[in-house]
């Protein structure tokens, strides 16, 4: 009986890349972002690549899934990926809490780590089986071509600090220059908009929020749409706002704001899932969300709530089979896919897109934050955006080769930090002296 091949080597590496000085809610971005790699060999020799979030404690997790996954057949790589969501370590302290409150200390809880060991399973099968890896999701391919939103952030002047943050100043790229310079205003996120229109070619568009009061940004929401008339645009507070300011903001906005996501979270004693429901029958605005819905059973009880309309299924939160299958589900409800998406490299872009690939239905474009990324890629040939889409390549697996003389460069500053967990607070107190989070706040009204 024919076999598919068998993994007989699993290597772990941490890495990380330079980032902007963007605001959210959870403060300012460093000047480093991390990820976590897992490089997988088959015994035919080829070597592919699944990317996740960065972290001690990911990159723990993943190194405990070595006896689990090196010997088995990469055919197989459902069970090995049931028995990594049963065996592999987990760091204590889970409060069940997840994102509702976007405490970051919890992602590490709702990342599936085991979604990079999925990604890389099924990049080796692909190439097995002469298949892009979308073919092997759900019900295969929908579709050539994937929707990509431009996604926009209020930037600090990273002078304000001495850290180590990236400056791309003499660039002959106008994207490149801009992306690290200070960008506070309602017309510096239009021209932000604009530049990136022409690089990229979006044609929607969603500004972070959770950062100023939120008629401010308000302000912004409404010179996009001014300034882009056609576009889609969406902000995302990250649940910062209350229930009554969310209504008192939005009430006025059908015609103008797409949808609004995550734009209250939990208050009085009422889960983000209760809050949600009251302002979508308030407003009738359509609501996503990338924080009440991470796993099935909060989706189950959003739904039941009638709390969303688009879950931005992240496959780094829910693997690849699962954000595929929820697209699946949702498509069957007449719901809308989409998908989140955090700092990453150019290995998650290509995870992104593949399950969007696979992913049935009107889908909503997906985020990413890859332009802020752009030039540090760790693949040959990597996937691009134009005209406001990505072309799925008509390669097997993810149609790429993986760069090491790029990922041994970016573990070697993975390895240069003092620490590789996540804490945008550090950079805000440069802002605002003794700056916590709070969820409740937008990161510069205190």
């Amino acid at each position: 009986m024919a076999k598919t091949p068998k993994v007989v080597e699993m290597t772990v590496i941490p890495v990380a890349g330079y980032d902007s000085m963007e605001m959210t809610l959870s403060g300012a971005h460093g000047p480093y972002f991390t990820r976590n790699l897992v490089i997988l060999k088959d015994e035919l020799g080829h070597v592919d690549v699944g990317e996740t979030h960065g972290g001690d404690d990911i990159a723990k997790s993943l190194e405990s899934c070595k006896p689990l996954v090196v010997g088995q057949e990469i055919g197989r790589y459902r069970s090995v990926v049931d028995s990594l969501r049963r065996g592999a370590w987990q760091a204590g302290g889970n409060d069940g809490e997840g994102l509702q409150g976007l405490d970051l200390k919890n992602l590490k809880f709702v990342v599936r780590s085991e979604g990079a060991v999925e990604c890389a399973m099924l990049d080796l099968l692909g190439q097995f089986m002469d298949l892009p890896v979308c073919e092997l999701l759900g019900d295969g391919k929908q579709r050539n071509s994937v929707p990509v939103l431009g996604y926009l952030f209020y930037v600090s002047d990273k002078n304000k600090t001495d850290l180590p943050y990236l400056d791309e100043s003499d660039s002959s790229d106008p994207w490149f220059r801009m992306r690290r310079q200070e960008m506070v205003t309602p017309e510096a996120i239009v021209e932000q908009a604009r530049v990136l229109q022409q690089k990229y070619g979006f044609k929607d568009f969603k500004l972070k929020g959770g950062v100023f009061e939120g008629k401010e940004e308000i302000k912004a929401v409404k010179a996009l749409k001014e300034a882009f008339p056609d576009a889609r645009i969406n902000i995302d507070p990250n649940g910062a706002w209350s229930l009554a300011e969310s209504i008192e903001l939005t009430k006025d906005l059908h015609g103008i704001l797409t949808y609004a996501e995550d734009p209250c979270g939990p208050e009085k004693g009422f889960s983000s899932r209760e809050i949600m429901c009251e302002f979508k029958n308030a407003t009738q605005h359509r609501v996503a969300t990338n924080m009440i819905a991470t796993d099935w059973r909060q989706f189950y009880h959003a739904v039941s709530l009638r709390s969303v309309d688009i879950v931005l299924a992240d496959p780094h939160f829910w693997t690849m089979n699962g954000s595929v299958r929820i697209a699946q589900v949702l498509n069957d409800w007449g719901l809308t896919w989409g998908s989140h998406s955090n700092n990453h490299f150019d290995i998650s872009l290509a995870i992104f897109a593949q399950c969007a690939a696979a992913a049935p239905g009107n889908i909503t474009p997906i985020d990413t934050h890859w332009i802020w990324q752009d030039g540090q890629e760790l693949t040959k040939a990597p996937y691009e955006i134009k005209n406001g889409h990505i072309e799925i390549p008509n390669k097997p697996g993810l149609g790429f080769e993986i760069d090491m003389d790029k990922v041994m460069k970016a573990n070697e500053l993975y390895n240069s930090m003092a620490t590789h967990d996540r804490d945008d607070s550090v950079a805000m107190q440069y802002l605002i002296k003794d700056w916590k989070f709070d969820s409740k706040k937008p990161c510069l009204v205190r």
